[in-house]
């Protein structure tokens, strides 16, 4: 991997607002890049296949270790978040907050035989929180990144720091997410990972510049909040959970297709219609992963394409993952994939992208018609509403100073 370089400028920006919330020079730099989804729409939970890259936007810290028993965390623009470490166990009033974050990583590091200490941090983020790029996946591998660093000998694996990233969301923070977006944060590049061995996920890196072919990869914020659609989120694993358990079973990857559509009279009494909607999605959309890559890998651009658009429709027919249930005023993605629709006009290809419901859609834009695709996204959903990315080969690392 190459190093990531921390220019003059940016040590100097970082140095000051260590200086003026810590009153002392910082020792080391950490970076951890956000993520894009490009395959692989909701089946990491299932322990399925993903196709994820990490992204040049990064979430970067100036850290310093205080010689106490707290971790304090100043994130630019919020308030100091600190943590006694002394006590690392899950809070219920941290559910939901970035304490928790902080606090489960290390749980975790401890629990791996680390002597976590106290450290200050002074972040800088160009991951904005509900930009669909996974801004907490980029924390809590930073956390992760650091800790590692400073007390671990940097002995803890990237794919490891992405298990202690979930497991912190998961039992801390009272998420239940799967592992595509730390993964991807972590291990950096565009790679295809395989959750079935949940202890060991296969990680295929995957050599492929989208810009050779014309294309540019873009984000579209729709501009929703996600505020109060937890429950969403949290429903399709529950249902799929609530198909699994008629076969005994924990997740989808462990049913064979078959015997799953043999049994959909008995499972859309049981578990209702969505569910079964959902699981056929998933059964789809995990046999899409490997076909995608295989088209990259052949250089079959026109192929990936056709698999993006599939990955889409089917998100929006199958996983029902666009519009939040009873929603009617508000239907954000949804107009951001009809704006997506009418600019490409039939070229490139575009789809939800991540959880879904709100947050963004990712779309394939051929040069030539990038301009004015941005100018009429922004034009509706706000100006900066396109965001135009490269793929980083870095994961969470240490910053090597210029």
């Amino acid at each position: 991997m190459t190093a990531l370089i921390l220019t003059a400028s940016e040590k100097q920006q970082l140095d000051a607002g260590f200086q003026q919330t810590f009153g002392a020079e910082p020792e080391r730099y950490f970076s951890a890049p956000g993520r894009t989804e490009i395959g692989g729409n909701h089946t990491d939970h299932q322990r399925g296949r993903v196709l994820a890259a990490a992204v040049n936007l990064d979430t970067r810290a100036a850290v310093r270790v205080n010689g106490t028993s707290r971790i304090r965390i100043l994130s630019k623009g919020y308030p100091m978040c600190q943590v006694d470490i002394t006590d690392l166990t899950p809070r219920e009033e941290e559910i939901n907050g970035t304490p928790a974050l902080i606090r489960g990583v290390a749980a975790r590091f401890h629990q791996m035989g680390c002597d976590v200490r106290g450290f200050d941090a002074y972040c800088e983020s160009t991951v904005l929180p509900g930009s669909g790029l996974s801004s907490s996946a980029a924390y809590e591998v930073l956390i992760g990144t650091i800790i590692n660093g400073l007390f671990f000998d940097g002995r803890v694996s990237q794919p490891e720091i992405a298990q202690i990233g979930q497991y912190a969301e998961n039992v801390f923070f009272g998420k239940p997410c799967g592992l595509m977006d730390q993964m991807a944060s972590a291990v950096g590049n565009l790679v295809s990972i395989d959750f079935f061995d949940k202890d060991k996920p296969v990680i295929d890196p995957v050599d492929f510049d989208f810009a050779s072919c014309g294309h540019a990869l873009c984000i579209i914020d729709s501009q929703a909040s996600h505020a109060d659609l937890t429950d969403e989120y949290a429903a399709i694993p529950g249902e799929l959970k609530a198909v699994c358990a008629q076969f005994g079973k924990d997740v989808l990857t462990q049913i064979d297709e078959e015997d799953f559509y043999a049994r959909i009279p008995a499972l859309r009494k049981a578990c209702g219609d969505r569910a079964v909607l959902r699981a056929v999605h998933f059964y789809q959309e995990n046999a899409r992963v490997p076909k995608q890559v295989a088209s990259l890998k052949a250089g079959d651009f026109d192929t990936f394409l056709s698999l993006v658009k599939q990955s889409g429709y089917s998100s929006y027919m199958y996983l029902q993952n666009v519009i939040p249930a009873g929603y009617k005023e508000h239907q954000d993605v949804a107009v951001a994939l009809a704006l997506c629709e009418h600019y490409l006009n039939g070229r490139g290809a575009y789809r939800v992208h991540g959880g879904g419901f709100a947050g963004t859609v990712q779309a394939f834009v051929p040069f030539d018609l990038l301009e004015t695709f941005r100018t009429g996204i922004d034009a509706v959903l706000g100006q900066g509403a396109c965001h135009v990315l490269s793929i980083r080969p870095q994961g969470g690392v240490e910053m090597v100073v210029e």
